[in-house]
Parts: structure tokens; C-alpha cells; sequence
């Protein structure tokens, strides 16, 4: 659903190379631009209105790679007519419009995942082995960023109206994997930015606090030489993840740091992470499985993302989070 680069570049590609899913039909608002782009990679279908791909009995499963602002409406219309939905990050712009999407899908019996790729590539699941078996001992810090700098001021993610912003677009990855090798959810959110005239941060300095002592400190923009990486300190050692949420293809390391005299380099065999998230969609898809990362756990991340925004906005106010139950969604009745 919409032409967008990353449809082009990466999950067009790896939807046509998965073992269970086909690429069947585009749709854009205008009609030229979803012929032109199903001739580029020999779509069998182009529609020239959303309305149209989500009438198509044809289709099983969309992915949306629109604008933050529009994520809720079409993941909510695309449910009610019965597809299921790949959603781009994040889930929608509020905790609030999650819930209406978990809601959606699960009155209309598909499913709904949020496409944070980095969360099935390899390394990730190594990276957690490493933490969870204490290699590192008691986790007391974890340190993440991701910057790039956008140079067209026309991009969508320099407006506000559509959901931009430097903690929106890559920020949401350093939220997600603080939260994901914490293992649980933070107590507290502080945040610094830097506005842009158009009203987005271009700059955001994160920390978010966790019970038992964990910190985790991040930052992003979209005005600085691109970096990605994370890095998770503990009582006996630390690990550093480089190019943390885009690996590539090539195999991918884990630098392991205890003491002065010893350093290991964990390498794992290269993935497509794209790949990997389409084949595990597909076979939710196919085999009625719940996904391995729910719309609830999408919510939970946005819930942090907000209150990062609470603070920012107040000259860097803590903001507590108090904890949060497990949500009771209604499921439909077939």
C-alpha cells in the first residue's frame, strides 16, 4: 500500500523472495505512479486508490509503508476488510491508536505486526542468549543511537502534521531495543530535543530508568552523519553492537568486553532481516499464529515514545510510568 523507498529497497524485495508469500498487487493514490511501479518489479496488479487494493479478494495480506498519520486509519480499514496487516514503524502516533488497531484486527480475526525488522535478524537473538545467560552479569546500563541527516527539507519526516521527527522515525528503534534487552518496561522517561521551525525534534537525547537500577541512555536525529549501534554494560562485562539495525546481508558481529585482557568478537551468519520478518508474517498468516511480537508490545513501545515527548516538551521533566496491565482485547465471534 504506496510506492514509498522503503517498499522499493527492501520489503517489495523480500516478499519476492520468501518461500511462502507472493507480491501480488500496488496501490498508490494515483494510478500512473502504481503502474509505473508494478512495471518496475513486475507486479501482476496496480490500483489506483487504496480502496481498490482492500477490495481485491485476490489479496491475503498488506504491508503499509504510509506516513505515521495514516497508519491507524488504514490498518483499521484494511481489517475491517479482512486483510491481514504489516504495519511500518511505529505502530501509529499515541499508545491510544495501538489500541484501536489491536482492537480492529481482533474483532475482524487477522493479524496485525508492527515491522520492526532488526528483531529478526540472528544477531538480535544472540545478542539476548549473551544477556539472559548473565555473560555480562547484572545489566546496569544500556547505551543506543541512531542519527542520519536528511538533506531535502521537504521530507515527510521533517512534518509534524504526518508524524515526524527524529524520535518517531529512528528513535523508536533505540526505545525498542532498550526495552526488549531490559526485558521489561522503564518507570521513568526524561528527554531533551532540539525543535525544527516545522515543529518535529531533529534532535532527541533519551533516558529512560528501570526498577533494580537500569538506566538507558539513547540519542537520534536527522541532522547528523548516520550511526546505529547499541551497547549493553554489566557488572562483569559489556557488549557492542555495530550497525545495530541494519546489518546488511554480510556476517554481522558481537564485540564482547570483559576486563582488560579479554575480548571475544561473536559473529553471526548474514540475514536478511526483511526476509525474515515477510516468511514469519506469512506463516502467522497461514498457520493461525499469533506473531512472535503482538500489537500490545507495539503500544507498550509508544506509551515510552509519548512520555519522551511529555518531557522534551517541559524543559526535560521526568515523566513516570506507572505500570501497566496486560490488555483483554475482544476477539470476533468466528
Amino acid at each position: 500500500m504506496s510506492t514509498a523507498n522503503i517498499g522499493r529497497w527492501a520489503v517489495n524485495p523480500a516478499i519476492r523472495a520468501s518461500r511462502n508469500g507472493e507480491l501480488a498487487a500496488v496501490a498508490s493514490r494515483e494510478e500512473d505512479r502504481a503502474r509505473a511501479f508494478a512495471d518496475e518489479w513486475d507486479i501482476p496488479r496496480a490500483h489506483g486508490s487504496y480502496d481498490a487494493l482492500l477490495a481485491d479478494d485476490e489479496i491475503d495480506a498488506v504491508y503499509i509503508p504510509l506516513p505515521n498519520s495514516l497508519h491507524r486509519e488504514w490498518t483499521i480499514r484494511a481489517a475491517e476488510a479482512g486483510k491481514h496487516v504489516l504495519c511500518e514503524k511505529p505502530l501509529a502516533l499515541t499508545e491510544a491508536e495501538c489500541r484501536d488497531m489491536e482492537e480492529a484486527a481482533a474483532a475482524n480475526g487477522v493479524k496485525l505486526m508492527e515491522a520492526f525488522m532488526y528483531r529478526f535478524h540472528p544477531r538480535t537473538d544472540r545478542v539476548l542468549e549473551l544477556v539472559r545467560s548473565g555473560t555480562v552479569g547484572d545489566v546496569r546500563m544500556i547505551r543506543s543511537a541512531f542519527t542520519f541527516r536528511l538533506t531535502k527539507p521537504d521530507n515527510i519526516r521533517m512534518d509534524a502534521s504526518l508524524g515526524g521527527g527524529a524520535l518517531m522515525d529512528v528513535g523508536c528503534y533505540c526505545v525498542n531495543v532498550s526495552r526488549t534487552i531490559a526485558g521489561r518496561e522503564p518507570i521513568e522517561a526524561q528527554a531533551t530535543a532540539t525543535w525544527a521551525e516545522s515543529g518535529v525534534d531533529e534532535q532527541l537525547v533519551g533516558t529512560l530508568r528501570f526498577d533494580g537500577g537500569l538506566i538507558a541512555q539513547f540519542d537520534c536525529a536527522l541532522t547528523l552523519e548516520r550511526r546505529e549501534m547499541y551497547e549493553v554494560s554489566g557488572t562483569e562485562g559489556y557488549l557492542t553492537v555495530p550497525n545495530a539495525f541494519l546489518p546488511g546481508t554480510e556476517p554481522a558481529g558481537v564485540q564482547e568486553v570483559r576486563g582488560r585482557d579479554r575480548e571475544i568478537t561473536h559473529t553471526v551468519e548474514g540475514a536478511d532481516e526483511y526476509l525474515l520478518m515477510v516468511e514469519h508474517f506469512s506463516d502467522c498468516v497461514i498457520g493461525d499464529l499469533p506473531p512472535r511480537y503482538s500489537p500490545d508490545e507495539a503500544s507498550r513501545n509508544m506509551r515510552v515514545i509519548e512520555a519522551l515527548y511529555e518531557s522534551a516538551r517541559n524543559g526535560g521533566t521526568p515523566v513516570a510510568l506507572a505500570p501497566r496491565a496486560a490488555r483483554q482485547v475482544p476477539t470476533s465471534a468466528t
